[in-house]
């Protein structure tokens, strides 16, 4: 009786746990199911890989990512999906099956569908099977924005709405000190000193906490921990990584510009265009104090990647910088991964390979480049000033020299006999460029010094009579101004097809570079050759052997000064002048100078020569008549006019430079087969940016890069990914999950926004608030979201917060870690810029590129973004803590919890030395007894005083040890304090509340 009793209960639990499923899972069931939010999931996830965007992978002809490839009839008769209608659907028919030889997905691809999925598939249907656009590329909509209530009491509601549909129970608001250190850290990366906490607790005002939001967005440090997080999406790093970690030039002048642009709240727009295009701006941003040029040292992100020594194929290299370049674009501004298209077209986005290679063409029409630093408008000033003053010399000589010769006969200018054989030898050469004339035959002058024509023409002046003694020969010269002003002169790019090529040229402290494949590391023991210095002064033929690299694309690099462990360096004296650069097989050949010209008179001349249309002939003809004394050379005006110029030049010099990029010449790419570079396609593709989805655009046509027409396309109006993809960052900083939690992919793989509506509010929001920062940030944290307990009140229907009925538990980053170390112990040096502090070197770290000396133990003091990034010695602690490598865009950080962590804090030198620092401030504190230096430990630790069972606690542990060091000998009583008190700051140093936001 007994065992029937228990299965008659058995069984009747069992018939009302079946009979209730369908009830639940109706329940689940929306009752208008939406394609992007309940369908494309499925199908992402369980379909694309055979029958997606990809033809190469496509399996029977079956494409289920559009409409019109579903409902198209299959080589069986049947459509996979007939809208409205299940029972003729076949895509229902195959995944209900139970024949594994017919089900699909196969069971082979170990994905199965579940019951709720294959209902909304079968709802979606009956529903007429609506398919649309991915969300993320429909423009972002909201009716919400324009009314009168405050952004962040409109962001509340669409908070609250979420929480009360899902029933949940919020928190109340977080106490004084938790908010204030919550606020602190999220805007700063630093816990609010002890008197900002005492101030701001016993503040009564109804806008207290609003004042504060307003103190730490005014804050420096408010600049250095934001530009810490945009240091996460390029992959900041200050070393090339790969055999010897080479620097990269300047690369901690990148690191300040983003401090001083978050600082200023430079509009987001602004600042994508100084990362693409800011050497191409036509007014590029000044620094208000130095006069720098702050809108070029945004490309110094392009340089960031990593670099390999001598490799063997430097094609291949140039594919894999370009391929980070593009991956991190693409996940930085649009929150796209459109690397995926490299080797086929994207498996689930509507990128196919195409568009990868369109925008590889941009990048590699982009140089690289050194860039001086210094007063960008000033220099810009004086040179112009300097031109002036060269013109008027020009004028007043012209003036004087036509009036002398209106009554010259004819000049006959003849040249008719080439030299023997000269059409022969011209057979196997190929002129790259010839500067006798009067421009640069194409090639293209960067910077100052070669200015925009040759020196053909330019008035000499002896330097002790300050008298013109003749007209120079044509040349390339990087003197067209003086010295000490950085230029460079770089020819289109060519195509290796000749043994040799050779350049004629002189002069002091410079280089020559023959820059294949984009390739800038060059040094032996592979590359060294086509790095040629230029020390001599005299005319001489310098002869690049490139029979070994034949077919390689490549261009002409004419430089002032030289690559020295692959860091330009220009003395002031360095200069280079060339004639002319060749091709050729066989053996040397100076290109003829064509001087046969029709007949003037001196008067016509004059002319050409004043409107700088001078032909070599001309010019040497001008210089007889000088020497001759047939024209005028004493002008007393003249003595005046140099020592102006001489004095304005004086100033304009060039001494430090960066790394940065400059415009090459238009460069497309054809497609690489299966992302192979030795296997392409025969058409090249037009350039442009992510036309399959940004579909308004036209190729991009011109002789540039197109990096301007790219940031144009990012920035546009109908763009629907940039500003959502930017505030989603700012929310994911700010509550510790995106609205978006993969907040580098919005694509078909990323997460689906966990509120849509809101996400759309606030990018509409951001580009009519001028797209500032500062402005975004405010409103989120001004928010009742931001201000709640992480105490969780109903923590079952939403475990992971999901809706924000709570704030989150966080743990701090690497850099607050240790940056609320130094804080706390008072040895935290707050001043802001300038270069690395040297990383330190444990005897562990071991390796190739190892610098020769190690930094301090505490980085002198300074707040962790200013560490040294090297990529093959990353610092310790970052690492531990979780700072991600520098190879890719990292939006979002992995926070582990690993032994490691707790090792280290327990272990490692720096925290102990910390330790006794606080240690030794909180005992030299005058008139402090234990509970005050407790309860200060506490403030600086926690920014809260400790409660009554904390202080009995200290009390008993600082006991304990002081019992423990009773009998130690040699030292001191006031060592044994600082050691006591040491023990006690290591171990707060250790609790949880120190290292999380609670």
């Amino acid at each position: 009786m007994q065992v029937f009793g228990l299965t008659l209960i058995l069984c009747t639990g069992l018939l009302v746990y079946f009979s209730c499923q369908p009830n639940q899972l109706k329940e689940e069931i929306p009752a208008q199911v939406d394609f992007n939010f309940h369908i494309k999931p499925i199908l992402v996830q369980k379909c694309y890989l055979c029958h997606g965007p990809d033809p190469s992978s496509r399996e029977a002809g079956l494409r289920l990512d559009l409409a019109e490839g579903a409902t198209k009839l299959l080589e069986s008769g049947h459509a996979a999906i007939v809208p409205g209608s299940v029972s003729k659907s076949a895509l229902l028919d195959r995944i209900t099956q139970n024949d594994p030889e017919l089900r699909m997905p196969p069971p082979s691809s170990k994905m199965e569908l579940t019951e709720k999925e294959i209902e909304l598939l079968k709802k979606w249907i009956n529903q007429g099977a609506d398919y649309q656009p991915h969300w993320s590329f429909i423009p972002a909509q909201s009716e919400r924005v324009s009314t009168n209530t405050a952004t962040h009491q409109r962001i509340d509601e669409f908070i609250n709405e979420k929480i009360q549909g899902m029933g949940l129970e919020v928190s109340e608001i977080a106490d004084k000190y938790t908010l204030l250190k919550r606020l602190s850290f999220v805007l700063t990366g630093l816990p609010p000193d002890p008197e900002t906490i005492k101030a701001f607790v016993s503040d009564s005002r109804p806008d207290a906490y609003e004042r504060m939001v307003d103190h730490y967005l005014d804050s420096p440090a408010y600049g250095e921990k934001w530009a810490s997080h945009w240091m996460d999406v390029v992959r900041y790093a200050e070393t090339k990584g790969h055999e010897f970690d080479f620097a990269i030039q300047g690369a901690w002048r990148y690191r300040d510009y983003l401090i001083r642009a978050f600082n200023a709240d430079l509009p987001y727009d602004q600042m994508v265009k100084e990362h693409l295009m800011g050497d191409l701006m036509p007014a590029p941003r000044l620094d208000p104090e130095s006069g720098q040029n702050e809108s070029v040292l945004g490309t110094l992100f392009l340089t960031m990647t990593e670099g390999t020594h001598s490799p063997v194929d430097t094609k291949k290299d140039e594919a894999d910088r370009i391929d980070n370049m593009i991956d991190v674009i693409g996940k930085s501004f649009q929150g796209l991964t459109v690397a995926c298209a490299r080797c086929h077209d994207h498996k689930f986005d509507p990128i196919p390979t195409s568009d990868y290679y369109a925008m590889y063409g941009i990048l590699g029409s982009t140089r690289f480049s050194p860039v001086p630093l210094g007063d960008t408008q000033k220099k810009a000033t004086q040179i112009k000033e300097v031109q002036r003053i060269k013109s008027q010399i020009k004028e007043m000589l012209a003036t004087s020299w036509d009036t002398e010769t209106q009554d010259s006969v004819p000049a006959f200018l003849v040249n008719d006999h080439q030299p023997a054989g000269e059409s022969k030898a011209a057979a196997f050469v190929k002129v790259l460029g010839d500067f006798r004339g009067q421009d640069f035959q194409g090639w293209m002058p960067d910077g100052w010094a070669f200015g925009q024509t040759t020196t053909l023409g330019d008035p000499m002046v002896q330097k002790k009579t300050r008298e013109i003694s003749g007209l120079q020969l044509g040349m390339a010269s990087s003197r067209k101004y003086g010295t000490g002003i950085f230029g460079a002169l770089r020819s289109p790019d060519f195509k290796l097809n000749h043994k040799y090529l050779g350049v004629r040229a002189r002069g002091k402290g410079a280089s020559i570079r023959l820059v294949m494949d984009n390739f800038q590391l060059i040094s032996y023991p592979i590359y060294g050759g086509l790095d040629q210095k230029v020390n001599e002064e005299e005319w001489k033929n310098y002869v690049f052997d490139v029979g070994d690299w034949q077919g390689h694309e490549a261009y002409l690099e004419i430089l002032p000064g030289s690559y020295v462990r692959h860091q330009y360096q220009q003395d002031q004296d360095a200069y280079i002048e060339a004639a002319y650069a060749i091709a050729y097989d066989e053996s040397w050949y100076e290109p003829a100078l064509d001087s046969k010209r029709p007949a003037y008179s001196l008067s016509g001349m004059v002319g050409n020569w004043q409107a700088g249309k001078s032909t070599a002939a001309e010019v040497a003809e001008l210089n007889e008549k000088i020497s001759s004394g047939e024209l005028v050379i004493d002008f007393p005006e003249l003595r005046q006019l140099i020592l102006r110029k001489d004095l304005l030049l004086a100033s304009v010099k060039d001494t430090l430079f960066f790394q940065g990029v400059t415009d090459g010449f238009a460069r497309e790419s054809p497609v690489f087969k299966r992302g192979n570079h030795l296997d392409t396609e025969n058409q090249v593709v037009e350039r442009n940016f992510l036309s399959e989805i940004l579909e308004w655009q036209e190729p991009i046509e011109g002789r540039g890069s197109g990096r301007i027409e790219m940031t144009a396309t990012i920035l546009d109006a109908q763009n629907p990914l940039t500003a959502r993809v930017m505030v989603n960052r700012l929310w994911h900083h700010v509550f510790g999950r995106g609205l978006v939690e993969t907040v580098d992919n919005f694509g078909l793989q990323g997460k689906l926004p966990s509120h849509p509506e809101l996400l759309d509010f606030l990018a509409i929001k951001f580009k009519e608030e001028n797209w500032s920062v500062k402005k975004m940030i405010k409103s989120l944290v001004m928010t009742s979201a931001f201000q709640r307990s992480t105490r969780a009140t109903d923590s079952i229907e939403d475990p992971d917060n999901y809706y924000l009925a709570r704030y989150p538990v966080r743990r701090l980053e690497a850099e607050a870690i240790r940056d609320a170390m130094l804080s706390a112990s008072g040895a935290l040096d707050t001043t802001l810029y300038g270069p690395p502090v040297p990383v330190y070197l444990t005897s562990f770290m071991q390796g190739r590129g190892r610098p020769g000396k190690s930094g301090p133990l505490d980085g002198a003091g300074r707040r962790s973004i200013y560490l040294e990034v090297r990529r093959n010695f990353l610092d310790r602690m970052m690492t531990a803590f979780d700072r991600p490598t520098p190879f890719t865009t990292f939006g979002k950080r992995d926070v582990t919890n690993v032994p490691a962590q707790s090792l280290f804090l327990m272990n490692d030198p720096f925290v102990a030395e910390q330790a006794e620092v606080m240690a030794k401030n909180l005992v030299s504190a005058t008139g402090s007894n234990p509970e005050q230096r407790i309860n200060e430990a506490y403030l600086r630790a926690f920014a809260r005083p400790a409660s009554d069972f904390e202080r009995e606690e200290g009390l008993a542990f600082i006991g304990e040890i002081e019992l423990s060091l009773e009998s130690a000998e040699g030292i001191s009583a006031e060592e044994k304090q600082v050691q006591v008190w040491k023990e006690y700051c290591h171990a707060l140093f250790n609790m949880k509340s120190f290292i999380y936001l609670m």
